[in-house]
């Protein structure tokens, strides 16, 4: 109703006016009111009508650009021709916007394609020389080289974080769902830990009955490194414990410095490293929000609970979304 009085009101108020002017010049000459009743009553009845057909026209018209705001790119396409100037004006203005926005598209997805394109390239080029490096220092055994092979497994976590940022940007995805024994899958994580665990001391400690699980072996590996990682960036001594929790919830507990609780709610955000990032000046805050990402790709839900100089809990429902089967 608002609306209707803010686009008529100003009509009507105008016709009361003039009605009212005709009104009293023919009462200042004494002829008969009568005269002017009807032919008023008959406009009004007129202008009534053509108000109720604009209304209804506004309406529909209402109706279907609600309908058109839902519809996919080639709304314009189905857009009807109006009568009124002021319409086809608008349709002219919103075809303009239409071509400029999917000439901005079409722009926007070359240079991600590109960017893919070069980033992956980056890649798969980049780990010919690591995978030399790592060979060549894998030929002899010594403090100085079991530290380079720490830095290099570390090099390879980024480049990896890299490829998966990208793919997580990107429409593609190479999922593949199979069942694995979750046993192994985390056992095979740990593997590639294990000199870490050793140089620095740490206890791990492993209770994963057996299981049967339905997911991407990549993706949930990668999940799995980057919360290991981060339980042993954390963790100066002490243990880090790998297990299930009914129904099939996988824990991965640390007794590392723990997370201050201002923080805990924002540690899957993008970019996000909160106090323990502003210690580790190496932390880009990506590492949480990738897992949270894939997680979510594969079907899982991740939590966290912490106290800080306890330690942190990282939880994996795997049974969200999932089958899993004994």
């Amino acid at each position: 109703m608002k609306e209707f009085w803010k686009e008529h009101g100003g009509g009507i108020l105008l016709f009361l006016l003039c009605a009212s002017v005709y009104f009293m010049v023919f009462g200042l000459y004494h002829e008969p009111l009568g005269v002017v009743f009807y032919p008023t009553v008959l406009c009004a009845l007129l202008i009534l009508g053509y108000l109720v057909i604009r209304v209804r026209k506004s309406r529909r018209k209402r109706e279907e650009l609600k309908r058109l705001a839902c519809l996919p790119d080639d709304l314009m396409e189905v857009l009807k021709k109006y009568d009124r100037r002021e319409d086809r004006d608008y349709q002219n203005i919103l075809a303009a916007l239409e071509q400029l926005r999917i000439q901005e598209r079409t722009e926007y997805e070359s240079l991600l394609s590109d960017s893919m394109d070069y980033y992956s390239a980056w890649v798969h080029q980049i780990k010919t020389p690591i995978a030399s490096m790592r060979l060549r220092l894998e030929q002899e055994d010594s403090s100085l080289s079991r530290g380079l092979c720490e830095d290099l497994f570390r090099i390879e976590q980024y480049v990896g974080m890299v490829l998966t940022y990208q793919r997580l940007q990107s429409d593609s995805t190479d999922y593949v769902f199979r069942e694995y024994s979750l046993e192994q899958l985390v056992k095979g994580v740990v593997r590639k830990f294990a000199a870490q665990f050793i140089g620095r001391g740490i206890r791990l400690e492993l209770q994963i009955p057996e299981r049967m699980l339905v997911t991407d072996d990549k993706w949930f590996s990668f999940v799995l490194e980057q919360i290991l990682s981060n339980a042993l960036k954390y963790t100066r001594e002490g243990s880090i414990s790998i297990y299930l929790e009914e129904p099939y919830v996988l824990c991965i507990r640390d007794t590392g410095i723990g997370i201050a609780p201002e923080d805990l709610p924002r540690i899957f955000e993008k970019g996000y490293t909160g106090e323990n990032g502003r210690v580790e000046k190496s932390a880009s805050g990506l590492g949480l929000y990738l897992c949270k990402a894939v997680c979510g790709k594969l079907g899982f839900d991740i939590s966290a609970s912490s106290e800080p100089g306890v330690g942190t809990v990282i939880r994996l429902n795997l049974e969200q979304k999932q089958s899993v089967y004994e």
